[in-house]
Order: structure tokens, then C-alpha cells, then sequence
């Protein structure tokens, strides 16, 4: 049991502790609270800055998808149509005389297919001498279409280049939050 004389300074300590928290609290409010405030309007105004920036990029990055992909296909419709050219043309370099005259044997069929495979051929065989009923206006056909399909890969691969230096092109630096730097508790 604490005495009156003890409990009233208590009392009137407990009361002194309770308004000073008050008034520290107070007093940090109004000092602290404008700081807060102009964080917090700084934070708004950046997120909005990094969205339009992202809805601007989103836009960048769709034109230059859509310019890339009209360039390849306009790249890619010439060379199919070079190439249907070229094998349109192979009967009047290969004539049926022509394929006559030179035979076509089974081990350049072989070698030819193990190339593609990117295998070997394996050893050379007597039946590789026999004809293999492939005329020379096949394979001319064939090594133009093979060409005409190396030459869209290679417009692809320029295509992909080109549409990826453009992408890079679209990036903008972003936005910095107003406010940040070296100075930034300063006031």
C-alpha cells in the first residue's frame, strides 16, 4: 500500500508522462505529418509516371512487332517467289536429254540424304554403282527448294535481329521518383 504522500507524486508523474507522450506525439505529427504527406504525393505522382511509361512502351513494343512481322513477310513472299521462279526454270537447264545421258546411282542418294541426316553414309557398296531412278530435274528441283528454305531462315534470323536492336530501341530510361537523390532529407 503506498501513503498519499508517495501516491500523489506518482499520480501527478504518471500525468506529466502521459501529456508530455501526448505532446511529443502532437509535435511529431505536425512536424513529421507535411514530410509524410509530400513522400506520399511524391510516391503517387511516380507511380503514375511508370505507368504511362509502360503503357508508352507497351505501344512502342506493338508497332515495332507489327513493322517487323509486314518486313519478314514481305521479305519472306520474294524469296518463295524467287524460289518458285528458279524451280519453274529447272526443265529448261535439265532437259529429259539430259537425264538420260547422266544417271543418278544409289550411293549419291545415299550420301546425299546421310548429309542432311548429318550422318555418315557408312562404307560404299557395289549396289551403290546401280541407277537409282531419280532423274536430274528431282534433284535440281530439290537443291532449289533446300536453297529457297536457307534463304527464309536467313530472313528470319534478320528479322529476329532487326526485331530485337528495335526492342531495345523502344526501352526509355525510367522514371525517378521525385524527390530521390543525394539530397533527399535535406529540408
Amino acid at each position: 500500500m503506498l501513503t498519499n504522500w508517495i501516491a500523489a507524486p506518482l499520480r501527478l508523474l504518471c500525468i506529466a508522462a502521459t501529456a508530455f507522450s501526448f505532446g511529443v506525439g502532437c509535435a511529431g505529427h505536425f512536424y513529421y505529418g507535411p514530410r509524410i504527406q509530400k513522400e506520399r504525393s511524391a510516391l503517387v505522382l511516380y507511380k503514375a509516371q511508370l505507368t504511362m511509361a509502360h503503357a508508352q512502351l507497351i505501344e512502342a513494343q506493338a508497332k515495332v512487332v507489327v513493322q517487323t512481322e509486314i518486313q519478314y513477310r514481305d521479305r519472306i513472299k520474294i524469296v518463295k517467289e524467287k524460289s518458285d521462279t528458279i524451280i519453274k526454270e529447272v526443265p529448261i537447264y535439265v532437259t529429259q536429254v539430259d537425264t538420260e545421258h547422266f544417271g543418278i546411282n544409289v550411293g549419291f542418294v545415299r550420301h546425299y540424304n546421310a548429309a542432311f541426316a548429318n550422318e555418315s553414309a557408312g562404307f560404299a557398296t557395289e549396289f551403290d554403282r546401280q541407277p537409282s531412278g531419280i532423274s536430274i530435274a528431282e534433284i535440281a528441283e530439290v537443291n532449289a527448294f533446300n536453297a529457297n528454305v536457307c534463304w527464309q531462315w536467313r530472313e528470319q534470323a534478320l528479322g529476329l535481329r532487326a526485331f530485337y536492336q528495335q526492342l531495345q530501341q523502344t526501352f526509355p530510361l525510367t522514371p525517378t521518383p521525385a524527390g530521390s537523390g543525394a539530397n533527399r532529407h535535406s529540408d
